[in-house]
């Protein structure tokens, strides 16, 4: 358990210091420190070990150190883990983590030793890459004997190969498996008592660059880390579902037990954690020299359709707690061991599942298996907001749908953690909302909203995501940026940094401008204008049906929703003439929409001039976007709910349908509206699927699907900001059959807590709001004005 405990360590003793610790040296001039390298070129596939030795006359009580890598590193000290990353950025903001060495640090000799991958050009998506580097720098002159430079050592390591996940059915943007040969794997590299003396002298390649200083060679922009060390939790496996060539103990996996494998044998077992994770796989192994132990990853297993199709076109989970007869696809790692007691094995980089297939063959040797178990990572959210009704439906919602925004948060917001971990802006609006609402944690809410920033291209829109090293282009989601800046704005506050990204969004609509008739509609707008995964009514790969015209209504009412956004923006904390601008840009385009696509007959909005589709999305756009407003939206919604002709919204874009149904003055139907949450746990699902249709989805973890986590809250219990920095709370519950409700959510000030509850022919309403708010509450048409501290009335 070693390794495990190695994991673990980083939580209790390396708390990342942040950069009120860091030295004006390290952020304003070039560091003493050098990049080092690898002898292969630098682009290649490989593994890389660092080492040093250092002797200290005391136990220091602080050694602050900044360290880098390139693709990833994992640091070590005395043999424990130290620090992990870097936190994924670009070439011009390269992060490197501050971290204090002294915890794992004694008097006399200590040894630095760090890891290094570079996956080349099998690297993740999300990966950006200049080539192989690592790099460390002390704080002050004190610390800067841990340099690197050329006195450290450099082992290139012949031990790894990638394994290319057989995946091709399907888009897939992470990297390879891994095939470690044990027999060449330097066992201890990382210890004080390894020995070195065989290991090489690095290549150097520069000093170190902080952002902004100038040298005649340029490489990795540095920038400090500005988000917390990743959570590092141990758990084990739950369940075994299948085994064979093997008797094992009742216990197995759940409690660690030593598995003997006989010489000669094939051994396959399949383990449940019972509930989707991302983990770092931890394999304890002894004997069995030249066995070939593999793991293998899976969200869910196959159902084998059984007719004469390849199996790759085969895409049907059915429920996900089922194993019987179905087929294990996924990504795999592969161990051949050396024979000896006691090696360990983990992944370089985290690994997701529910399900894990373990595969041993051995050779003239048995081989024991001492235990396997794994260590969860991710953002280190704490879950602050609490809901409490007699509806149990309506916890497990919350549970599901918090664990899938977790899966789909670590260094960056990602859309999915098994496929792609790309952070989508058109996922991570939504995103962004749920960590507010649920934790209150805005680090990785700012990381997002600069990372969107800093991907935005010449023509002025953002990318569709980023970090990423291929780009992609989905207008839409600039759109959706807008919205987040909105967002954070009215629940967080900080107007100066809001401020910072005023011409990003002004650089957003400048690029929509390019293409608006006179009108003000847009026509033949460029590149993939997605909007939801939605099927039929002339939608065709996410992008909504396009007239003869060029124009689209849900193009156009997506642009009108950012022109009132922006205006918004503008007139509180930017240019009040600007405001005006778009003010009027939206007038235009309303009168415009209204007279192109509005059907009399229908009493619904078209989503093209020819009125042959409609859709959920362009009239539940039309209602936010406040074009139909008062009784008229109402009736709207109530269409939009009922007229089975619609083109549907998928799980994604029903965070806008039912934002629209609150505004339409019919929020307490929004529990009825929870169908699709409610299929996938019936599914066997344990986090949110990408799409409605959770039988074939791809994904089986999407975060755009986890919106109850902010509308129980929001819509529900009637949470809301009224202004900039929720200063003003506006407390407008819709309980629908709910006879008893409670709960709170974190705040700027402190937390938000509301309760109510029937009583005969009355309510007992229990709201409390923090210092240096106002607020009030909206009951069936009353509005109640609340004081900070407690409030209890009956209605």
């Amino acid at each position: 358990m070693k390794r495990t405990l190695s994991l673990v360590v980083l939580l209790v003793c390396a708390e990342m210091v942040f950069a009120q610790a860091i030295s004006s040296q390290v952020l304003n001039k070039k560091w003493n420190a050098w990049w080092l390298t690898s002898d292969d070129g630098g682009e290649a596939y490989g593994v890389y070990h660092f080492r040093k030795k250092i002797t200290l006359s005391v136990k220091p009580s602080s050694f602050i150190v900044h360290v880098s890598g390139d693709n990833r590193y994992k640091l070590f000290v005395n043999g424990q883990l130290a620090s992990l990353g870097p936190a994924r950025g670009d070439l011009y903001h390269w992060n490197f983590e501050t971290v204090d060495l002294a915890p794992f640090l004694k008097q006399g000799e200590n040894v630095l030793a760090a890891v290094v991958w570079n996956f080349g050009k099998e690297r993740a998506l999300a990966q950006i890459s200049y080539r192989t580097g690592f790099v460390l720098q002390g704080n002050t002159e004190a610390e800067e004997m841990a340099n690197t430079n050329t006195s450290w050592k450099y082992l290139n390591s012949k031990s790894y190969s990638p394994l290319k996940p057989d995946l091709t059915y399907t888009y897939y943007a992470l990297g390879p498996g891994e095939h470690v040969d044990m027999n060449a794997f330097p066992l201890g590299w990382e210890s004080l008592e390894y020995n070195d003396s065989q290991w090489q002298q690095p290549k150097t390649i520069s000093q170190a660059l902080p952002k902004g200083v100038f040298d005649w060679f340029y490489n990795w922009m540095l920038v400090p880390r500005t988000i917390p060390p990743m959570e590092l939790t141990p758990q084990r496996f739950q369940r075994l579902r299948e085994v064979s060539g093997v008797q094992l103990p009742n216990s197995f996996p759940a409690i660690q037990s030593s598995i003997q494998i006989p010489a000669h044998s094939k051994v396959n077992m399949l383990l449940d954690q019972s509930f989707l994770t991302n983990a770092y796989p931890v394999l304890n192994f002894s004997k069995g020299r030249n066995a070939e132990i593999s793991l293998q990853y899976a969200e869910a297993l196959f159902i084998d359709e059984g007719n004469a199709k390849h199996w790759k076109a085969q895409n049907s989970k059915g429920n996900r707690n089922e194993v019987a007869g179905k087929r294990f696809v996924g990504v795999k790692d592969q161990i051949t061991s050396n024979g000896n007691s006691n090696q360990t094995y983990t992944t370089l980089d985290w690994r997701t599942f529910r399900y894990l297939r373990l595969q041993v063959e051995t050779g003239d040797e048995p081989l024991i298996i001492d235990d396997i178990s794994s260590v969860f990572s991710g953002y280190p959210f704490k879950l602050t907001a609490r809901f409490m009704s007699a509806d149990s439906a309506l916890e497990k919602i919350l549970e599901t749908g918090w664990r899938t925004a977790r899966l789909c948060a670590g260094e960056t917001y990602v859309d999915c953690p098994y496929y792609e971990q790309l952070q989508y802006f058109g996922d991570t609006r939504i995103q962004c909302m749920i960590s507010l609402y649920n934790s209150g944690d805005d680090r990785l809410v700012r990381n997002a909203i600069r990372q969107a920033d800093y991907s935005r291209v010449p023509e002025g829109m953002t990318l569709s995501r980023y970090p990423s090293s291929l780009d992609q282009q989905i207008p839409t989601f600039s759109l959706w940026w807008i919205g987040m800046l909105h967002d954070y704005l009215r629940y967080k506050g900080d107007p100066d940094f809001v401020k910072s990204f005023l011409n990003g969004e002004r650089g957003v609509l400048q690029f929509f401008s390019r293409y608006q008739k006179a009108d003000g509609r847009l026509k033949n707008a460029p590149y993939w204008e997605f909007s939801d995964w939605s099927e039929g009514g002339g939608w065709n790969s996410g992008v909504p049906p396009i007239g003869e015209d060029g124009s689209s209504a849900v193009l156009d009412f997506q642009l009108l929703l950012a022109y009132q956004t922006a205006a918004r923006l503008e007139n509180e904390i930017g240019l009040k003439e600007l405001a005006n601008n778009y003010s009027m840009a939206a007038t235009k385009l309303t009168d415009a929409i209204k007279a192109a696509y509005w059907d009399e007959s229908k009493k619904l909005f078209a989503d093209t001039k020819e009125k042959k589709y409609f859709s959920q999305h362009a009239n539940s756009l039309a209602i936010l976007t406040e074009t139909v407003k008062g009784a008229d939206a109402t009736e709207l919604m109530k269409k939009i709910l009922s007229d089975e002709s619609l083109t549907k919204a998928t799980i994604y874009f029903n965070y806008y349908v039912n934002q629209a149904l609150a505004k339409a003055n019919l929020g307490d139907l929004y529990l009825d509206q929870l169908g699709v949450w409610k299929e996938n746990l019936k599914m066997g699902m344990t986090t949110w699927a990408e799409i409605s249709d959770i039988d074939h989805a791809r994904s089986d973890c999407h975060a755009w699907g986890a919106s109850p986590n902010i509308e129980l809250y929001r819509i529900v219990l009637g949470i809301d900001s009224d202004g900039t920095g929720f200063k003003n709370i506006r407390i407008e519950p819709h309980l629908g059959a709910l006879k008893e409700a409670s709960g709170s959510i974190p705040h700027p000030n402190g937390k938000i807590e509301v309760s109510y509850k029937s009583e005969k022919n009355s309510w007992k309403v229990e709201i409390k709001i923090p210092e240096g708010t106002t607020g009030q509450l909206v009951w069936k048409g009353k509005n109640i004005q609340l004081e900070p501290g407690t409030t209890a009335i009956t209605l």
